[in-house]
């Protein structure tokens, strides 16, 4: 009988502790708007805004063009529902990814992309056709670009390990729940019978 009843009060623990893991992933947070939007064609902007609905932290926003170019100035800030990413300006006209990776208030990591279209930017490449001179700055940006892409380069791992970092305190939880049903099964069975 009290095998039985040991066995029940397990079971109903253990269900306890799953439906305490389940209720806080339904509070994720989400990306309710962005600016530039999804899809949508701008001028070059100076700055990627995401908002989400709630305050996230840790965020990462890393923009790239369709050579896979990075294009974002220092690291993203956070206040309260919004991230703001500065960028090197100016953007050229095409195809821009925009991804971005956060914790939400509930510590679960999130992240998505979009893209967006930029039009309107500043001949800059027929200028630099006609003189020599100018010619050889060109490729000089290249690697301008490179040395910037490094220090976000760097803040990826940050991400990564805050992600390994929730990710082990919640395997932590559910080895000290499952210890704590093998207790209390011990406890009760290690009682004296009456």
């Amino acid at each position: 009988m009290r095998r039985a009843l040991g066995a029940a009060l397990a079971a109903v623990l253990t269900l306890a502790a799953a439906l305490a893991f389940a209720a806080p992933a339904t509070a994720h947070t989400a990306l309710t708007g962005s600016n530039p939007k999804e899809g949508s064609t701008v001028a070059p902007p100076s700055e990627i805004v995401l908002t989400f609905a709630k305050p996230v932290s840790l965020p990462q926003v890393v923009v790239t063009d369709e050579s896979d170019a990075r294009h974002e100035l220092g690291k993203p800030q956070s206040v309260d529902n919004d991230v703001t990413q500065a960028l090197k300006a100016p953007l050229p006209n095409g195809v821009y990814t925009v991804g971005w990776r956060a914790v939400s208030p509930d510590g679960h990591p999130i992240s998505g992309t979009f893209e967006f279209t930029v039009e309107g930017a500043a001949p800059s490449s027929p200028a630099a056709d006609p003189a020599p001179s100018a010619a050889g700055s060109a490729p000089a940006s290249s690697p301008a670009s490179s040395p910037a892409s490094s220090p976000a380069a760097s803040s990826e791992p940050e991400g990564t390990s805050a992600s390994w970092l929730w990710v082990g305190l919640g395997a932590l939880v559910v080895a000290l729940g499952v210890g704590g049903v093998a207790w209390l099964r011990r406890s009760k069975g290690a009682r004296p019978q009456d």
